[in-house]
Formats: C-alpha cells, structure tokens, sequence
C-alpha cells in the first residue's frame, strides 16, 4: 500500500455531502452565542450597560468580562508540560476589560436565534479610555506609558540568540560586506469552514464540539480557563474544513464551554463570521529582519547574521516559537562557518499572531533566499551557482539541537529538476539585460524545514487497532483529519504492515477525547512521522497477537507463520482466512480472545526536509503587474506513502506561497488598529485567473527517521514560493524589493525610484 495513489478514505463523503462538519451537528433548540468585540485598538472599559440587552425577546443571556472566571490561561495548540519553563505564557482571560486590540472580546450574548443575538449586540454600550496604538514591533519594544501586559513593561514577551564561530572577524575578512532589511506581512490562514464550536452538558460535564486540529489540547485548556478539573471535559472533533494553524489554537472553545454553564447546560453555539475569523482567530506573524553577511572573492560565505523582529500582536498564543524557529531555520542547509542571530517578539495592538502554516519558516525564508538572490546579484554571480556553492552536502545536524538534522539530504538532486524543468541557464542567460515595458525573469528560492517538534516540545502518539469479525481492522487515532489526507495515510501505514488491502482497514475520523487515544494533533508535518511510527508499531502488535493466535488454530508443526492478503501462511501455504481467524477469535467456546492492540509512543526523533522552487515570471513595468508564467516545486520528503495526495498538498502550498508573494496582507489602521481589507472582498487570495499551471516534483529518498522512509510534506509546499517570485522579479528588472506581498503599489514605487519608469 505505500507508495499507492489510493483514493482517499474520506473522498466518497466529502464529494457527496455526507461528511459530517461541526455546523452539521448542530443540535436540535441549540442557541446561538454573539460576541461583543470592542471598537477601539488600546484601552480599557469605563462602563458596559448590558440592560438593553438583556431585556431583548430572546435573550437567554448576556455576560461581561466581569462575570467570568478570573483564570488566565495560554492558548496555543502545544503539548501541556509538567516543567514550568515549558508551559505556555497565560495573558489571557475569557473575555477582558483591558482593550489590546481592535476587537477584543468584552462580552458576550447568548440567545435562542442568530438574528436576535445580533440584535442585542447592538444594544450593549460601552464607554473606553483610550491608550495610543502602536502596530510596529520595533515602536512598541520603546515601551510604552500604558504596557500592552503590566508584566511586560517593554512590550517584549521574549528573545533568544545564538552565536556560532566569530562572526565580527569573518566579516572583517571578508571581501564583500552586504546589509538588506526585509518584511514579511500580515496574512490569514482563509481556511473554507470558519471557526466553530458548539458546547452542552451532559452528567455534570461540558462536552465541546468543534473545528479543531487539537482536540486532546482543547480539552486541558478548557478545565484550565474554567478552572475545573481537565477530566470533566469531552471535546469532539468531527470532520474539519480545513485549518493551516488557525485551529492549532484554542479559541472560542473555553468562551463557549462557561455560556452553556450559565444557561443551565443547554447548547450553545458560537459560530464566527468570516470578518470575526480575520480578527479574532490568529493570523501569520509580520516579522522584521535586519540581514549582514560576509563572502570571500569566491562567493563563499564567510560570516552571516540576523536580526529578527516578529509581531506578535496582543496575545502571546505560540509565545516566541514561530520567532524562534525561525532563528533554528537559519543555521540548516547553508554552510557559514560564523553565523549569529537574535529573535525578539513584541507585543503590539495588532490581532494576535499564531500558528500558521510553516510555523515562521515563510518568513524566515523570504528573508534569506532574498538575501541569497541579492548577495549574489551584488558579487555578479548566478544565484543557483551561489547556492550549490555555498549549500551542505549529505548529512548535517542543528549545532544547538542535535536531534535536528539531515539524515537525508536530496536537496542537489532537488535543484538539479528544478533548474532543467524551468531552463535555467538558458533563460537568465536570455532575459538579461532587459530594457522594454514588458520583462521576464526566472527566479527561485530554497527550504528547509524540520519534521515534528522534539526535542523543543513534546511528542507522543496514540493508535488503537481491533481485528473486526470480518477479518477487517478498525483503526482508531488521536491525530486529526483535517482536511490533509492523514486518514488515507495512516489507513495505508496499518494495511502495509497488516499485508492487506486498505480497504480492509476502517478509519475512525471522528475524535472524541473520551475514547481516541491520545495525540497532540495535527502540526509541524507531524502526522505521518510521529502518529504514523505509533499506527505501524500498533499494527505490528496486532499482526504477533493474530500469528500467535493463528498457531493455536493451525495443526501439526510448522516453522513458519505469515501473513498475507487475508490469509495465515503457514510455511508458506494458505492455511486459514483472516475472516475465519476472527471468527474463532470471537466465539470460540474453548478459546475466544478479542484481538486488539492499542500504542502510546514517544517519539524521540526528527528529520530535516529540504526542497526548492523555481518561477518564471513576466513583469509589466508600467502597470506594476506580476503574471507567473511558470512555477515548480521540487520536494524531498522521503518516501512518498501516497504520491496524488503528496501532489495535492504541494499544489495547496504553492497557491498560498504565491498569495503570500503576490497579494495577500491583512491591513490595519495605523491610528485605530481597525481591519482595512477583512473579508474576502478585499483580502485578496489567489484565483484560477492568476495562477497558471502547478508543478509538482520529488526527489525520493529513503529517510531512517520516518516509519516508512517518509519526513515533512505538509507544511513545506507554501514555503519557497514567495521568495522564488520576488527573485524572478529581481531577474527581470535589477530592483530587489525588500518587502511582500508585491502588489502593483509597491512595484510601480520601486520602479519609479529606480528611475526604470
């Protein structure tokens, strides 16, 4: 089964509308929360009148950030430790009076439809003091007279440096010295379904449904933010429409799970509008670098180092992990024998930054691989030459983390398809020099990116397998479907290694905190490496127990038993079905035994995936407009287990890397802090129109850290596709733009301050 482009599990449901979402669940007379979000950027509540209100036909209830829970408690979709110096930063409460943002939740309504929920919204009034809002990270690490958090006087929640070799001295040898700034923007993770959730009680216990890549983590921290033991909360996840990070994170759950305790236990619902899911979810952080380096007359790199400035706006949710991993990033895949960097992430009263995918590899990456593309540029040398010149060869380890390495390494093999897919040689060499309107330019960029999160943070893994009476398997996992593929995989991982058809093996989607194994979710290209090491040792546990079985049933002696499409071997003949196996196993008189095998592993292990991309682009000088005429991502992710599905995520990462290049930026008012462009109208996403055909290869190489050879494809695809633009720009016009997305604005002053048009 590995390495089949077998249909997907879920594909039948998904395709007929019978798969069951969060929204189709909804119970019967459930009703419907509103929340009030403040509309000033910084300050604090004077009054709240909520009688209006609460005197609306229909309103259940209304609540304010007075009446609930002084408990604060962390957001982030990370593994809970038991070592404080591991635990999540707590700032936020279920609803607040201290105005961080322009949005922040100070109450909310509950009542038996949308429309009078909203109605009453309306009628709730508020009186602020206003605080001056300050949106750029590096203006509020000033301080400022009214501190975003009182225990960060600085606004700074964290930062973390490095420093490897003497990077002052390779600089000074150096024989050419660079410095360039980059910007990475705001962007929002446009996921299909918008968040929600839906909450009741049930035996003196709240059970929570919801859209979520993290049930197992939703549930700690809904008893942490109500304050009651973990234990007295279910969380159910159904089937999910889609994520990217934005549901790495607990949101509205633990808001939703205290409304139904206010009303008796009956449902509730807090279903978020999609100008709501802009705001009040999370959003990718806008990071600031400061880039110097150092190269000898050769183009070797001698000395490099960064300085990074990551916007975390009001909340601390993933605290300094993105910024910080980042800062990991830039010690893989190119040799320096000094390198040093420096990460600082600030708050600021923008809306709060968290997971998304790629977990601050994008920015990371736009900021070297531009400044890659720009070293080169300055010392006259092809960008691709630079990068093989100056790239690891074979195996290599992170200097501070060492279970963080490159156990494989096909990144050569990698640049090699992409260059003669994109002709490279031939197109720079025939796109240099341009003078005309219009220009072309071929560009492209490089990735590395690690598999899972240890040993930063915790990995573990549940899989529970039963041997049906058919002979089929039901299989049964803590990670989440999410809209990835991760069922079809894990199911193809089981019928491996149980030698049968996938079909055979029955997946159940639906998590349930009460019965599904325990696993940290759906993160970090994770799944298949880390819940997929639990799913094939599971189903090896079951294939002994079925053997050792099967030698009770099978006569005389026999060296040998296997097995094999529905089938015991024994010494190498068919000796009994599988079916027939199950059956006896089930009710036998003299010896029934329900076969089943359940696994919690922790996975100690991580593996670098690395990979590029390639554009062609054509460039109207005039009208500052990007077409991309041609683009292709070359991955090394190992083994592929299923090479469609590994096509399908990697044309998914290219959309949302050429979005990011091209377009995508959530602005915000710089004097309110307000959302400029929040809905899909003016939040400009890729469309079919702007987009031309997606290519998708692979370098295939066995990794010894993945269970089936395999390493990170998740998340890596929605890398390299923004820098890989901007440097095909940087081909077609000489201008290298420090900052994305390249809109026809940004283009159009570039070009005029060139003096180019």
């Amino acid at each position: 089964m590995i390495g089949k482009s077998v249909p997907r599990v879920d594909a039948y449901e998904k395709v007929t509308g019978r798969a069951k979402f969060t929204d189709d669940m909804i119970l019967d007379k459930c009703l419907v929360a509103k929340v009030c979000h403040a509309t000033i950027g910084n300050g604090i509540v004077k009054s709240i009148d909520t009688s209006e209100a609460e005197a609306l036909d229909g309103v259940v209830k209304v609540v304010t950030f007075k009446d609930v829970p002084n408990h604060c408690y962390p957001t982030p979709g990370h593994p809970w430790s038991v070592e404080l110096a591991h635990q999540d930063v707590a700032d936020r409460n279920l609803l607040t009076g201290r105005v961080r943002y322009y949005g922040d939740d100070i109450a909310a309504v509950v009542a038996e439809d949308e429309v009078t929920a909203s109605r009453a919204l309306k009628l709730i009034k508020v009186e602020y003091e206003e605080y001056p809002v300050v949106l750029s990270p590096r203006l509020s690490m000033r301080g400022s007279e009214h501190p975003i958090h009182l225990d960060k006087k600085d606004n700074i929640l964290a930062r973390s440096s490095f420093a490897i070799g003497d990077v002052d001295k390779g600089l000074e040898d150096a024989a050419v010295q660079i410095h360039r700034s980059y910007k990475t923007p705001i962007v929002q993770h446009c996921h299909i379904e918008n968040n929600i959730s839906y909450a009741y009680m049930e035996k003196g216990r709240i059970v929570v449904v919801s859209s979520t890549q993290i049930p197992h983590i939703v549930r700690r921290v809904v008893g942490q933010a109500l304050g009651i033991p973990w234990g007295q909360v279910r969380v159910i996840k159904p089937y999910v429409g889609g994520g990217f990070g934005n549901k790495q994170e607990v949101l509205y759950e633990p808001l939703n799970a205290f409304l139904t305790m206010q009303v008796g236990g009956r449902p509730v619902k807090i279903e978020l509008t999609r100008e709501e899911t802009f705001t009040n979810t999370r959003t990718r952080h806008s990071i600031e670098y400061e880039m110097t380096a150092g190269v000898d007359r050769e183009g070797h790199l001698l000395a490099k180092e960064m300085t990074a400035y990551s916007n975390q706006g009001a909340y601390a949710s993933h605290r300094h992990a993105i910024a910080a991993n980042g800062l990991t990033a830039s010690r893989l895949q190119y040799a320096c024998p000094n390198i040093r960097g420096e990460a600082y992430t600030v708050y600021t009263n923008c809306p709060t930054a968290g997971a998304m995918r790629g977990y601050g590899i994008p920015q990371v990456c736009y900021a070297t691989e531009s400044f890659m593309d720009d070293i080169a540029y300055e010392i006259g040398m092809d960008p691709l030459e630079f990068r093989r010149k100056n790239l690891i060869h074979g195996y290599y380890e992170d200097a501070y983390l060492k279970p963080i390495a490159a156990n494989s390494n096909g990144i050569f093999e990698c640049l090699d398809k992409g260059a003669a897919y994109i002709h490279w040689d031939e197109k720079r060499k025939a796109y240099a020099d341009q003078t005309g309107d219009i220009r072309r330019g071929v560009g492209m960029a490089l990735f590395s990116y690690k598999t899972g999160v240890w040993p930063i943070s915790l990995e573990i893994a549940g899989a529970r397998l039963s041997l049906n009476q058919d002979g089929s398997v039901q299989l049964q996992v803590g990670a989440t479907e999410i809209g990835q593929g991760a069922d079809t995989v894990l199911s193809q991982m089981a019928a491996e290694t149980l030698h049968m058809d996938i079909s055979r093996v029955h997946i159940v989607t639906m998590q349930d905190t009460d019965v599904t194994p325990f696993d940290t979710g759906a993160y970090a290209s994770r799944q298949s490496f880390v819940t997929g090491t639990a799913v094939k040792e599971c189903a090896q546990l079951l294939k002994q127990k079925i053997l050792d079985y099967a030698r009770t049933l099978v006569p005389g002696n026999v060296d040998r038993l296997e097995l094999e499409d529905g089938y015991i071997l024994a010494d190498g003949r068919q000796a009994i079905s599988l079916e027939e196996l199950a059956m006896e196993s089930y009710y036998s008189l003299g010896n029934s035994s329900v076969l089943t095998a359940e696994v919690s592993r922790q996975v100690k292990k991580n593996t670098v995936a690395t990979g590029c991309c390639f554009a062609e682009v054509e460039v109207d000088m005039k009208l500052g407009k990007i077409k991309v005429l041609d683009i292709v991502n070359v991955h090394d992710s190992g083994i592929l287990l299923n090479p469609q599905l590994a096509a399908m995520q990697v044309h998914g990462g290219m959309s949302m890397g050429m979005g990011c290049g091209l377009s995508e930026q959530l602005l915000l008012d710089e004097k309110t802090g307000r959302p400029l462009n929040g809905t899909l109208l003016d939040y400009k996403l890729m469309t079919t129109m702007d987009t031309p055909d997606l290519t998708a290869e692979f370098v295939e190489l066995n990794d010894p850290m993945g269970p089936y050879g395999n390493k990170a494809l998740g998340e890596p695809p929605a890398i390299p596709g923004a820098p890989a633009i901007r440097n095909a720009v940087l081909h077609a016009t000489g201008i290298g733009f420090a900052e994305i997305p390249l809109t026809p604005q940004r283009l159009i002053d570039g070009f005029t301050k060139a003096g180019l048009i």
